[in-house]
């Protein structure tokens, strides 16, 4: 059974990782939740223990330990907020540049960059302020 979670984490981390190598943003995010699943899945399959209930433990038996429960439902939630920010990002980008693919947001963050260029010099040029005066000022 142990066996069974391994191969089950091995392939979602394979296919979040070849997810995240992709070049549209939404398949990118899709690595992203498959590789943090995955990490749930490893949680829940190092903890396959028999036992009861740790709330009321009989003399003598086993019992199951509660914390790997804890930490797996402790991640789903992290992963969930981390993809749903994840996703608004990825909206905002694709809204304002008009594209999902990274090679089309490289050209146009290069496209951006060249005409922030002047406000950036005249911003340093306004920041440096006058030149001094040659005699010292009065």
């Amino acid at each position: 059974m142990i066996l069974a979670y391994a191969a089950g984490a091995a392939i979602l981390f394979g296919v979040g990782s070849y997810l995240l190598l992709q070049r549209d943003l939404v398949r990118i995010v899709a690595g992203v939740m498959l590789i943090s699943q995955s990490a749930v899945l490893t949680l829940i399959g190092s903890s396959l223990t028999r036992g009861q209930a740790p709330i009321a433990p009989e003399p003598d038996r086993p019992v199951s330990d509660p914390l790997p429960q804890a930490l797996s439902l402790t991640a789903l939630v992290i992963g969930l907020a981390t993809v749903a920010l994840l996703l608004a990002l990825a909206h905002r980008v694709a809204v304002v540049f008009r594209s999902e693919r990274r090679e089309a947001l490289a050209a146009n963050e290069v496209e951006h960059e060249e005409e922030l260029s002047p406000e950036r010099q005249r911003d340093q040029d306004e920041t440096a302020g006058p030149p001094p005066r040659p005699g010292g000022s009065r």
